[in-house]
């Protein structure tokens, strides 16, 4: 996990798009263990007031759950929300930014659509999983 502290992005919100993305991937599994605020705070050197707000951002949304006696857990059917909400919302943006982009430098549709499809392609011979 890499937080920024030159971004404009809040580091607890660094923190807990770092955790989505672990569970996006696959490191941490619904159910399982997440990671505690005091170990979140010695490994990136924070204060442990932030790594908790950015634990708290998530169990607000339901990614994680406190469960008795143990740890934090990752919620079940958290993968299925942050999938769903990252289609939603950060997904159009970022192809609604390229499209822009694109047109700007006045890029075909046929140029882009072969860039991304190669750059797919690429990523998957590269060890990226491929959804198909």
């Amino acid at each position: 996990m890499i937080i920024s502290f030159d971004s404009l992005i809040p580091v607890y919100i660094q923190i807990a798009e770092a955790i989505e993305d672990d569970i996006i991937s696959g490191k941490l599994a619904e159910g399982s263990a997440a990671y505690s605020q005091l170990i979140l705070a010695r490994e990136l050197g924070v204060n442990p007031a932030t790594a908790a707000k950015g634990i708290n951002v998530l169990v607000s949304k339901g990614i994680l759950a406190k469960q008795r006696g143990a740890s934090m857990i990752v919620a079940q059917g958290a993968l299925s929300r942050l999938l769903d909400e990252r289609r939603e919302n950060g997904f159009d943006e970022l192809v609604s930014n390229l499209v822009s982009e694109a047109k700007k430098i006045r890029l075909s549709e046929d140029e882009v659509m072969d860039k991304i499809i190669n750059q797919y392609r690429q990523s998957r011979n590269l060890g990226g999983k491929p959804y198909e």
